[in-house]
């Protein structure tokens, strides 16, 4: 990977002016953060798909991972890819845009919109960079919250996500059980763990030792830190994979040649795939969103907000569960997606829970994975009909106006073709 410029003028116009949705919050309603800071201005990028029902009954709130955004089911308006959840939501997917009102937000620190580290800060007129204060997941909970607010939404039909998706999820079912109908936490746990801790802490010193760093200057001075965000991107990309995922699409194949080279060249497939994952990844994403963001995945701990018991998190709740983990998954293991279960249990809740046998690994919730269809699609459809919404063809009646629901602009520029035709990860 070479040092590159700073040069995405599309990306950087995303940051403060996106072309989604956008909710602008003033001086009058402040965001209170948990490191103890009062965040105002701050906006949310968000994207709707389908339309509110009268009754405002069908809002289904989809929580992105860790480096995703907005456009979960429309094209990308820099990389021009598709979205990263079509799989699961559109007109009869399990998430039926026929049938629920989808809203997906950016979330407070990364780049595509929402405020962040690349956000200008309206006191110094420069790129907050580390002058950013830092977030939690529960303070990405709570600017949803007021972006609901906004639009008039007290209850939601339903949360769900995967990933540090699952942990928004799991942290409103905690803080806002009154308006969650059900949640669907995929492929997550209640806690960051110190393995995960450790990836992270890798790949966001491999972005402070890039001296394109400027110690998070790098807007301001025309620089990038490429090397170090596609470094820590490729470190990253491995754990979302299986060892049978990544043998079954490589092996010890190589790449474009018959001999190795006997050089540090890509000699090997996967070598060039996980090349082409970091060269493709800086041109989409924040070098400093990556610090802020991986920070809060570290610093979430439901049971340490519960005097340590997660039973608490989930007390008198009504909030349905169903509860999504997979075989292959060694980021949140099975065993992460149990420990939330078992608390469910005895905090006297209403759960299921499903193991998906695949060996996919952890990028399995962003793929083809029909046990993973059959699982959410009858889940939602059975709270629906407890939730009182009829089948998708009678949503239809009494839909509300007014609401904004324009599109992501035609300002698409071609995504660079991968040199493996693996898509593993697209999402993240």
């Amino acid at each position: 990977m070479t040092t590159r410029a700073l040069k995405s003028p599309l990306r950087l116009s995303e940051v403060d002016n996106p072309s989604s949705l956008v909710a602008r919050f003033g001086p009058a309603d402040p965001l209170r953060l948990d490191c103890g800071v009062e965040l105002s201005p701050f906006q949310i990028a968000y994207q709707t798909y389908g339309e509110l029902d009268a009754r405002k009954a069908n809002a289904v709130l989809v929580c992105h991972a860790l480096t995703a955004d907005q456009h979960l089911a429309n094209r990308h308006p820099v990389t021009g890819a598709q979205g990263w959840w079509t799989t699961m939501v559109g007109p009869g997917r399990p998430i039926d845009t026929n049938r629920f009102f989808v809203i997906c937000t950016n979330v407070l620190g990364a780049c595509m919109g929402t405020t962040g580290p690349a956000s200008i800060n309206p006191e110094t007129g420069r790129p907050w960079g580390l002058d950013f204060p830092m977030v939690t997941i529960r303070d990405m909970v709570r600017a949803q919250a007021k972006l609901l607010d906004r639009l008039g939404i007290d209850s939601l039909f339903c949360v769900l996500g995967g990933s540090m998706g699952g942990m928004q999820v799991l942290q409103w079912a905690a803080s806002y059980p009154e308006r969650v109908f059900c949640a669907l936490p995929i492929a997550t746990a209640a806690k960051h763990t110190a393995q995960n801790i450790a990836f992270h802490e890798v790949g966001r010193q491999a972005v402070m030792a890039d001296p394109d760093w400027r110690k998070g200057r790098y807007a301001e001075e025309g620089t990038r830190p490429s090397k170090g965000l596609g470094v820590a991107r490729m470190a990253a990309h491995i754990t979302y994979l299986s060892e049978k995922a990544l043998h079954r699409k490589f092996g010890r194949n190589l790449q474009d040649r018959e001999a190795p080279t006997f050089s540090f060249d890509a000699d090997f497939q996967v070598e060039s795939y996980l090349r082409h994952q970091g060269m493709s990844f800086v041109e989409r994403f924040d070098a400093n969103s990556y610090l802020y963001v991986t920070r809060a995945m570290d610093y979430f701990d439901l049971a340490a907000d519960y005097g340590g018991v997660l039973a608490r998190a989930f007390q008198g709740s009504s909030t349905r569960f169903c509860v999504v983990s997979f075989t292959s998954d060694w980021l949140f293991p099975t065993a992460d997606s149990r420990a939330t279960v078992h608390a469910l249990n005895a905090a006297g809740g209403s759960v299921s829970f499903v193991e998906i046998a695949t060996d996919k690994g952890h990028d399995a919730f962003l793929l083809d994975v029909p046990e993973l269809f059959a699982t959410t699609g009858g889940f939602i459809d059975a709270a629906a009909r407890a939730r009182g919404l009829g089948p998708a063809r009678l949503i239809s009646e009494g839909m509300v106006s007014g609401l904004p629901q324009e599109r992501a602009e035609d300002r698409i520029e071609e995504a660079r073709p991968a040199r493996s035709s693996s898509k593993a990860g697209s999402g993240r």
